[in-house]
């Protein structure tokens, strides 16, 4: 069921039997139009106008009749109608035209969706995608403010103005700390992004962004210092260079260098550097204790040291021999792959009758320097596995590499098709160490 962006009203896609909509007859293909006389903009409309004890809906129904239907619910209670959006007007996209835009490097043929520049405060708030801020009109900073739409996630980048405005080549992107401000006054609290590209923003540009940024703690919960990612296909565009295992060392340096100073003075790190770096770097992951609550996993902060912790607390239950022999391949990419390779070879030589080989994958469709599973394509699954396995063999690739909920992936190939051509068993599974080990063993744990 696709939900319709238009101004009118919202079409619905599901109905909860049983649910205060369900018993009051709105069905699947109805369109709302306005509950309690207002219309409604977005998800959070509906969350807001339904929080009533008394409430009316006025609705188109599928067969053309117009309806209005009062329900009598518990305070707080949802109606139990679902939709394929939340924002029912549409998406607001992004008017930048950053350096570094990923967007701007992808080619031609993948899903359509992946081409859109999500810059919209709703799904921030609803979903906790990253927004510059840069298209945010005084009416949208008034209602996060008085709906306390928090936390918000920010690409900052830079606090420089001038800086800014050349990043993201818009001529709004220099009032980003003026903006905060107005968040954090009002109480909204904020994760925040740096994508940091080499000779730009970085050095003494980086000190003094992370240095503001922790001025608006403890309203600002996180600050998450990422590496530009450049893809194969950047003809034409602005001309960026990635880190150096060097230069990426040198950042560590640096943003431990403020972990230590704030902790002391704030009680808290704040600002966290990506997995990337360290992996590229070829250094040591932190311990736990550096990512305190790990408050920016989703964007690659922490994730391998939480995957190895788990992976240490689950070693303990691993059986000695399965009651079968067991052949399985594991797909890795390039950035994870020393790490991947020590676990998959300790369950080698500690599980008797386990055989499981990593295939690690290179990304051919955007080029060598993207290095993370979550960016290999069908066609790389197709090139590289092609002969690595004996036919039929179960070989496991990240829940990362596809579309949530569904078996597709980036470049539009089903992981179905691609296992057919292989004749390979491609199974999806969750990236973390309990599901990749029981799907290794072929049991639970």
């Amino acid at each position: 069921m696709v939900t319709l962006a238009i101004n009118r009203g919202c079409l619905v896609a599901g109905v909860e039997p049983g649910s205060a909509a369900s018993d009051a007859g709105i069905e699947p293909g109805d369109l709302i139009l306005s509950i309690n006389g207002e219309p409604l903009e977005d998800f959070i409309d509906y969350r807001y106008l339904c929080a009533e004890e008394f409430v009316q809906v006025d609705l188109l129904k599928a067969t053309g009749e117009r309806w209005t239907v009062a329900i009598e619910k518990d305070v707080d209670e949802d109606l139990g109608v679902s939709f394929s959006t939340t924002t029912f007007d549409g998406i607001r996209q992004c008017g930048n035209r950053c350096i570094f835009c990923f967007v701007d490097q992808m080619p031609a043929g993948m899903r359509e969706s992946l081409y859109v520049k999500d810059d919209d405060y709703r799904h921030s708030f609803l979903h906790g995608n990253f927004i510059t801020l840069t298209n945010l009109r005084d009416r949208d900073i008034e209602r996060i403010r008085s709906l306390k739409l928090s936390p918000l996630y920010i690409s900052v980048h830079t606090t420089n103005p001038s800086l800014r405005e050349q990043m993201m080549r818009h001529p709004a992107a220099g009032r980003i700390m003026e903006q905060m401000r107005l968040l954090v006054e009002a109480g909204i609290q904020l994760h925040t992004q740096i994508v940091l590209c080499p000779g730009i923003n970085d050095g003494t540009e980086l000190d003094r962004t992370i240095s503001q940024l922790a001025d608006l703690w403890p309203q600002v919960l996180s600050i998450a210092v990422v590496p530009v990612g450049l893809t194969a296909h950047r003809r034409e565009l602005y001309p960026l260079q990635g880190y150096s295992p060097q230069a990426a060392r040198q950042v560590l340096k640096q943003v431990s260098q403020h972990q230590q100073e704030l902790l002391e003075r704030l009680g808290s790190r704040l600002v966290y550097a990506a997995d990337e770096f360290y992996l590229h770097a070829g250094l040591p992951i932190p311990g736990v204790e550096t990512y305190e609550d790990f408050p920016q996993m989703e964007n690659g902060v922490g994730l391998v040291r939480k995957f190895l912790d788990d992976y240490d607390k689950i070693k303990r239950k691993l059986p000695r021999r399965l009651p079968r022999s067991r052949e399985v391949g594991v797909v890795t990419g390039v950035s994870a792959a020393k790490i991947m390779l020590t676990i998959l070879d300790e369950l080698n030589k500690y599980v008797k009758g386990l055989r499981v080989q990593a295939a690690v994958v290179e990304n051919r469709f955007f080029g060598p320097t993207v290095t993370v599973a979550g960016l290999l394509t069908g066609a790389d699954l197709l090139r590289a596995l092609d002969s690595a396995f004996p036919r039929n063999t179960p070989v496991l690739i990240p829940e990362v590499m596809v579309k949530a909920g569904e078996d597709l992936l980036l470049d539009g190939y089903r992981v179905n098709e691609v296992a057919g051509h292989l004749g390979l068993d491609l199974q999806v599974v969750p990236a973390d160490a309990r599901a990749l080990v029981a799907s290794v063993l072929g049991q639970a744990l």
